[in-house]
């Protein structure tokens, strides 16, 4: 696999640091929901094979958790905190993409632009970026999915994920964040030989707190994807054995 340094120049709204970015070489991949539950196409010799996105896998292990909070807190509240969630999360990684590509950022809501002010701190930590927004699949995992970035983070190259969140999430109610990035860093593994250090796990939350959790035991993480493949894959062929 061949890699390339280069420092992406450009206008700078946010601060005076330039980010370097390493070509790596990664797919181009199209994907759409069928009943419920994203896929990827991916080149198989002739022909696309369609793989399960990762993170349809990971909603599906903690289903019955959601399906609880919605009852618990009725389905108008639900989809009243669960737009606004995505339309933050969705903003913040719209800063945080052309932050780190070194270019000027687009207008967003004052809400999302304070989450991305407070953030800023700990994406100076991040350089030699290797793919923002990259597709990644395992065709040995039957997985597929979109990081959200592959730097080095405090000089150690990581699988990052960037959160929002209106305050910092304890740490064990946030496994799945990291069985995801383990599964992205498989996937990096397959594709280019490229290994990890670590899952780092970037949370800007509104009561104004930025947090950074980091795994390093990926044996760990590796174990719970497996757990969660192989929890999807039965519950899919249970289905489809009552159809």
């Amino acid at each position: 696999m061949n890699q390339t340094k280069n420092t992406m120049k450009g206008p700078m709204s946010t601060g005076t640091m330039n980010f370097n970015h390493v070509n790596v070489d990664l797919p181009k991949l199209s994907r759409e929901t069928i009943d419920g539950v994203r896929y990827y196409s991916v080149p198989d010799e002739e022909e696309l094979l369609k793989l399960v996105s990762i993170t349809s896998v990971t909603s599906h292990f903690n289903k019955e958790i959601f399906v609880k909070w919605r009852k618990r807190v009725g389905n108008e509240e639900a989809e009243r905190i669960t737009k606004r969630a995505t339309k933050r999360g969705t903003d913040m990684h719209t800063l945080t993409e052309h932050h780190l590509k070194n270019e000027d950022l687009p207008e967003v809501p004052p809400i999302s632009k304070f989450l991305f002010n407070i953030s800023k701190e700990k994406l100076k930590l991040i350089n030699n970026i290797h793919t923002l927004e990259g597709s990644l699949y395992s065709k040995q995992l039957g997985i597929a999915g979109t990081v959200d970035c592959i730097a080095e983070y405090e000089g150690e190259l990581a699988i990052i994920d960037f959160k929002t969140s209106a305050k910092p999430k304890p740490r064990e109610w946030i496994d799945h964040y990291f069985v995801q990035c383990m599964a992205y860093g498989c996937m990096l593994y397959e594709l280019t030989g490229i290994s990890v250090k670590k899952l780092v796990i970037i949370m800007a939350c509104e009561n104004g707190e930025c947090v950074v959790y980091e795994e390093r035991d990926k044996s760990k993480y590796i174990k719970l994807l497996t757990e969660y493949i192989r929890k999807f894959v039965r519950d899919k062929l249970e289905l489809y054995g009552t159809k």
